[in-house]
């Protein structure tokens, strides 16, 4: 535990379950990894790259329910691909069913994406579309090692789009939570791209900025603001109505690999290979929060190399209270805003990707050897100043908070200033 304050010895997170990829014993390791776990916004699918080309696509609730059932060995095995459950799940229909999908290459990303009728595409000269998207639409998004971007039916498993214009490594992807079926890709090729899925897939902005490698990008709860990390300590914010930047975040000292914003969007997380989770005011660009994973912390020329430490990836809880990293040193670490150091941690060898559910009750990491592994999150009550805190926030950025007349230490706590 050298990694964390030796004086907190913090307790030590339950775990929920786990799901085992089936392996032959030729298979090769190379290739197996685990880049990426997701969430369909409603909480109806959780997916997984299993590794060799394949995405897995599995109903959340029964998910759940083998968790609860297999509880006494806290695991759920893919028995031939396929979720241990009940012949009689099987026959009933509208039920969600499980995918297995062969996406042709190594995957890398995946985004989940809902459509909201009344959003239409940005491209409104074209009135024929090959697909009309309705509200009960649900999309998956897939980028590949080849540089292509491959969008399916989450319902029936079918391919729907081949978006092609990267031309390294599709990175991450994101899609606009506001249901437009706008989506982002950051890839290896140090570009941005934005395509809008409603005109059939069509490319519509190319967002440069970053001299190396895009790791993770990330929209804000509004839609407004987009956040970019990668090599080179870059942190990039853009706005999306306009695609122009922003600005650009200084602070970190090596790679920054993963950021998200918080439910109400007036925080952002980001992760860098330097050791620290940094939790940012987007708006104004301060650093309000530093979450170490090695003590004491290494000095910046130390913390630019190879420490054995490296955050790999980062989480906001839907409470937009806990945090969640995963680092090199084999440790999952739950944090909460207003303590600098984690209030539970979980073990976990060869860690690669993390993501809270919709609800934000369970966390999923995945494993270089294919697996997921899922965690409670910390018990914990929001304050009644803490909802209306984000209520406030939802609406507001922290220069207009910072214009009401109103006390300063309200303000101040309104801007996470003062938790």
């Amino acid at each position: 535990m050298s990694s964390v304050f030796p004086w907190l010895l913090p307790a030590k997170s339950q775990a929920t379950g786990e799901l085992i990829t089936p392996t032959s014993p030729f298979e090769q390791k190379y290739g197996r990894e685990n880049w990426t776990v997701a969430f369909a916004p409603d909480g109806s699918y959780f997916a997984w790259s299993q590794g060799h080309r394949t995405v897995k696509l599995v109903p959340w609730s029964r998910c759940l329910k083998n968790f609860a059932a297999c509880s006494t060995k806290n695991s759920v095995n893919l028995v031939n691909g396929k979720l241990c459950r009940q012949n009689s799940d099987v026959s009933q229909k509208n039920k969600p069913l499980e995918h297995t999908i062969d996406c042709g290459d190594i995957v890398w990303s995946l985004a989940f994406g809902s459509s909201v009728p009344e959003k239409q595409s940005r491209c409104v000269n074209i009135e024929w579309h090959r697909f009309k998207f309705g509200q009960d639409q649900l999309l998956l998004a897939t980028g590949l090692s080849n540089g292509r971007i491959k969008i399916w039916d989450v319902y029936t498993g079918k391919l729907l789009l081949n978006l092609m214009d990267h031309t390294e490594v599709v990175r991450d992807l994101t899609f606009a939570p506001d249901g437009s079926l706008i989506l982002v890709s950051a890839s290896r090729d140090k570009t941005l791209r934005v395509w809008d899925l409603k005109d059939d897939g069509n490319m519509t902005k190319v967002l440069r900025g970053h001299q190396n490698w895009v790791y993770c990008c990330a929209f804000s709860p509004d839609s407004s603001i987009l956040c970019s990390v990668g090599a080179g300590k870059s942190v990039f914010l853009w706005d999306m109505d306009k695609y122009t930047m922003i600005r650009k975040l200084d602070g970190h000292y090596n790679d920054v690999v993963a950021c998200e914003f918080s439910p109400d969007g007036a925080l952002l997380a980001t992760a860098s290979y330097d050791t620290r989770v940094y939790i940012w005011d987007p708006h104004i660009g301060s650093i309000l929060f530093e979450f170490g994973h090695l003590f004491p912390p290494p000095t910046p020329i130390f913390a630019g190399g190879d420490n054995g430490h490296w955050v790999k990836s980062v989480s906001f809880s839907h409470d937009g209270v806990h945090i969640a990293s995963l680092a090199d040193d084999s440790l999952v670490r739950f944090w909460r805003i207003g303590k600098s150091y984690p209030v539970e941690v979980a073990p976990l060898n060869k860690g690669l990707c993390c993501a809270f559910s919709t609800d934000g009750s369970v966390l999923a990491a995945g494993t270089q050897d294919g697996n997921v592994h899922f965690w409670s999150t910390p018990k914990y009550v929001s304050s009644l100043q803490h909802l209306c805190r984000m209520a406030i926030r939802r609406v507001m950025t922290t220069n207009e908070v910072k214009k009401l007349p109103i006390p300063h230490k309200i303000i101040e706590f309104l801007s996470y200033q003062m938790i």
